[in-house]
């Protein structure tokens, strides 16, 4: 059955991250390489200027022109790899955003049901009536405070300009009356000089005085 089918791949599949990483690595090969040719390049170079011209020089100059064009292609390829790793990069990113996104979308969902069914849970006609009896209490505890601060003395018909003139009139009165009296004078009949009143002519007779106590 394998030979007409295939046997079964259980192999994982690459994952981007583990893709990054094999390309990373490369370059990495990449870059001893180019460290290791361009040293060999550095001492033919010393060499040819040591050197004088003839056939020795040209075998080394065509050595270190295989070596220049080696490096160049080493070069090639890394950048290539280097762009690889920058475009899988930036797919790794759009995937991580979109996750986030997703997961957002997930968490707005959720939100979105657990809205509903609370507010599935309030009755608006309830609160209306609710604020109507608030309301109407509130109106009974206002008489009930207006009831117990009424005033009993003071009626409630008076007449602010009345109240005005007759105390206009109790400050005249005082000042008529008040001009020779200090703060602390007693008036004329209270004072010790004050004789007795002067309506009692004479004496009264001890006889009659007698006869009206009978």
């Amino acid at each position: 059955m394998n030979r007409l089918f295939g046997a079964k791949n259980n192999t994982p599949k690459p994952t981007l991250n583990s893709a990054i990483s094999n390309v990373d690595t490369r370059i990495e090969s990449i870059d001893v390489k180019l460290a290791k040719l361009t040293a060999e390049l550095s001492t033919y170079q010393q060499r040819l200027g040591r050197m004088r011209d003839g056939p020795g020089k040209s075998a080394i100059k065509q050595k270190a022109i295989k070596i220049l064009q080696q490096r160049k292609m080493y070069e090639s390829q890394k950048d290539q790899l280097q762009q690889q790793s920058w475009n899988m990069e930036q797919a790794g990113m759009m995937q991580d955003n979109l996750k986030n996104t997703m997961a957002t979308v997930d968490a707005m969902k959720t939100t979105q049901k657990e809205l509903k069914r609370q507010y599935g849970k309030v009755d608006i006609d309830k609160i209306d009536r609710l604020q109507d009896e608030i309301a109407e209490l509130m109106e009974v505890g206002n008489d009930i405070q207006e009831s117990i601060s009424r005033s009993y003395d003071v009626p409630e018909d008076v007449d602010e300009a009345e109240l005005d003139a007759e105390l206009e009139a109790l400050g005249e009165d005082v000042e008529l009356h008040g001009e020779g009296l200090g703060e602390d004078a007693m008036p004329g009949f209270l004072t010790e000089s004050a004789g007795p009143p002067q309506f009692i002519n004479e004496a009264p007779e001890m006889g009659k005085a007698k006869e009206a106590a009978t």
